[in-house]
C-alpha cells in the first residue's frame, strides 16, 4: 500500500508503527456551528480510509477532536446569550447526529479542549522550559525560527512566512512577539466574561494549536502513524503541530501526513466556507436527500481531489448507487428461487479480476474511482449470470458478499439500501400482479397489458423473468 506524504509530496510505502495497528488523529470542527459539507468532506474522506485499513485487517484507534473553545466559540456564544460550555454541547451533539446518519463510525476516542486544560499547560510550561516558548503579559508564544524544520509541511521558507506574517499583525501584537511568525500556545483573559482557566501565566485559555499536539501525544503516543485534515490546515494549524510536538518530546511527531481536498460549489467551482457565507450544512441536506447517497457522492471521490457539489453529481451518484442496489436485489432474488446452481468459469474468474483490481486501486493511495470503476465494470456480467435459467448460486453468494464489504468501506449500508419499502399499497400491487399473471396464463394480453399500464402509474416497474414476476418501485 501506498499513501502521498503531504511532508514529503511523494508517494511513500506503508509501513505501521506497530504491525496490524494504526494510530490515526484527525483534525475535528470548531463547535459553534452546524457542520457544512466541506467540514463532512474531511470527516467521510478520513472514515473511508479508515475503513480500508479495517477491511485489510488493521486495528486502527482512531481520535478526532473537538474544538470547544477559542475566539468564534466566543463571538457566537456572547451573541447568543449563551455560554460557550453551552453552545459546545449543543452542536456536538447536532455534529454525531448529522455523522451517524451519514453512518460515520464512531471515533475510538473524541477529546475535548476543554476537558484537557491541564494537560495543555503542562505540555506549554514543557516547551518555555526547553526555551522554545516565552511569556509576555499572560500570553505564551512559540519561537518558530527555533524549530529547524518549520516551514517543511508548507513548503515555505522562513522570509516568506516572516513577510506574509507582518502583513497580517497589528503594531500591539508585533511589539509583544520576538518575531512575526511566532504563534500563540497561551491567550490571557483579555474581558471579565471571556471563559478561562487560571494557569502559571494568569486566567487564559489555550491557542487554537496547542490542543491537537497534546491530544494526539496523550492518546496515541509521541509518534503516530497517520496524521489527517482538510488541505487549508496544512498551514499554519498542522506546521505549528509538528513544531510543538516535536520541540516537547524530541521525536519524529507523524509518520504519513494525509490532506483531504476541497468542496467547492457553483461554475467556478469556488471554494465552500463559512468565511466565503458560500456554504451549506449537512444539517439542512439531510432534510432532503438520502444520507447513503450524499455520503456515497462524498466517499466516491479520492480524498486528495476537489468536489463540485452540485444536484447534478449527486444525482449521478444516486444512479450509481441505484445500479449496485438492482444487482443485490437481482442477487438475493435468485438465491433465493429453488433453480439448481450451474457453476460458471467465467463468473467465477471475473469477481477475483474484481477483487485484486479493487484492492490495488485502494492501495494506490485510495483512489476510490478507480476501485468503483472496477465493481461497475462487472456488474454487466454478473446481471446476465443472475437473469440465466441456471445461475452459479456459490459465485453469486460470493459477489454478493464481496460487494457488500466493498461498499460497506464507502459507507454504505447494503441492508438499508436494499430494503422493501413498506407500504399500504403493497398488497394492492401484489394482488395486481397475480391478476396479470393469471391473464399471462391464460393468454389475455390485452388484461395483462392494462395491467401492466396501472401499475406503472403506481410508480410500479414489472420485470418478466423464468422465475416468475418481479417488481420494484421507481426511482424518484
Amino acid at each position: 500500500m501506498k499513501i502521498y506524504n503531504t511532508l514529503t509530496r511523494k508517494k511513500e510505502k506503508f509501513k505501521a508503527i506497530h504491525p496490524g495497528q494504526i494510530t490515526m488523529y484527525v483534525c475535528g470542527p470548531t463547535v459553534y456551528n452546524y457542520i457544512h459539507i466541506g467540514n463532512a468532506r474531511s470527516v467521510i474522506a478520513f472514515d473511508t480510509i479508515r475503513r480500508y485499513f479495517e477491511y485489510k485487517g488493521y486495528k486502527v484507534k482512531y481520535v478526532s477532536n473537538f474544538t470547544d473553545v477559542d475566539d468564534k466559540m466566543i463571538n457566537e456564544a456572547r451573541a447568543e446569550g449563551t455560554t460557550v460550555p453551552k453552545l459546545a454541547d449543543r452542536f456536538i451533539k447536532a455534529y454525531l447526529e448529522d455523522t451517524n446518519a451519514l453512518n460515520v463510525e464512531k471515533a475510538t476516542l473524541h477529546p475535548r479542549a476543554t476537558h484537557e486544560i491541564k494537560s495543555i499547560i503542562t505540555f506549554i510550561q514543557k516547551l518555555i522550559d526547553k526555551g522554545y516558548a516565552y511569556e509576555v503579559d499572560g500570553d505564551v508564544y512559540y519561537r518558530a525560527k527555533k524549530f529547524a524544520h518549520y516551514g517543511e509541511l508548507s513548503d515555505q521558507n522562513i522570509a516568506q512566512l516572516e513577510e506574509g506574517a507582518s502583513k497580517h499583525i497589528n503594531d500591539e501584537e508585533q511589539q509583544r512577539k520576538e518575531d512575526p511568525i511566532d504563534f500563540a500556545l497561551w491567550k490571557a483573559q483579555k474581558e471579565p466574561d471571556e471563559i478561562a482557566w487560571e494557569s502559571p501565566w494568569g486566567k487564559g485559555r489555550p491557542g487554537w494549536h496547542i490542543e491537537c499536539s497534546v491530544m494526539s501525544t496523550k492518546y496515541l503516543g509521541d509518534t503516530i502513524d497517520i496524521h489527517g485534515g482538510g488541505q487549508d490546515l496544512e498551514f499554519p494549524h498542522h506546521e505549528n503541530e509538528i513544531a510543538q510536538s516535536e520541540a516537547a518530546t524530541g521525536k519524529k511527531f507523524v509518520n504519513y501526513w494525509m490532506h483531504n481536498g476541497f468542496v467547492t460549489v457553483g461554475k467556478d467551482q469556488e471554494k465552500m466556507s463559512k468565511s466565503l457565507h458560500n456554504f451549506v450544512t449537512v444539517h439542512d441536506i439531510l432534510k432532503r436527500v438520502d444520507p447513503q447517497v450524499l455520503r456515497f457522492f462524498m466517499a466516491s471521490v479520492q480524498y486528495r481531489r476537489q468536489i463540485n457539489y452540485s444536484e447534478e453529481n449527486l444525482k449521478q451518484a444516486e444512479i450509481i448507487l441505484n445500479h449496485f442496489k438492482n444487482t443485490l436485489t437481482s442477487i438475493d432474488y435468485r438465491l433465493a428461487d429453488d433453480t439448481e446452481s450451474a457453476a460458471s468459469a467465467e463468473l467465477k474468474q471475473a469477481v477475483q479480476e474484481t477483487q485484486k483490481h479493487f484492492e490495488a486501486a485502494m492501495d494506490d493511495d485510495f483512489n476510490v474511482q478507480n476501485a468503483l470503476t472496477a465493481i461497475y465494470d462487472v456488474l454487466p456480467l454478473v446481471n446476465a449470470n443472475a437473469n440465466l435459467s441456471k445461475v452459479d448460486k456459490g459465485e453469486l453468494k460470493h459477489f454478493k458478499e464481496l460487494l457488500n464489504s466493498w461498499l460497506s468501506i464507502f459507507g454504505i449500508d447494503t441492508k438499508k439500501l436494499t430494503a422493501k419499502v413498506t407500504s399500504p399499497d403493497n398488497e394492492k400491487i401484489n394482488t395486481l400482479i397475480k391478476m396479470r399473471d393469471e391473464a399471462r396464463k391464460n393468454k389475455n394480453w390485452a388484461a395483462s397489458d392494462q395491467i401492466r399500464d396501472r401499475l406503472k402509474r403506481m410508480g410500479i416497474t414489472i420485470q418478466d423473468t423464468p422465475q416468475g414476476t418481479r417488481w420494484t418501485r421507481d426511482e424518484n
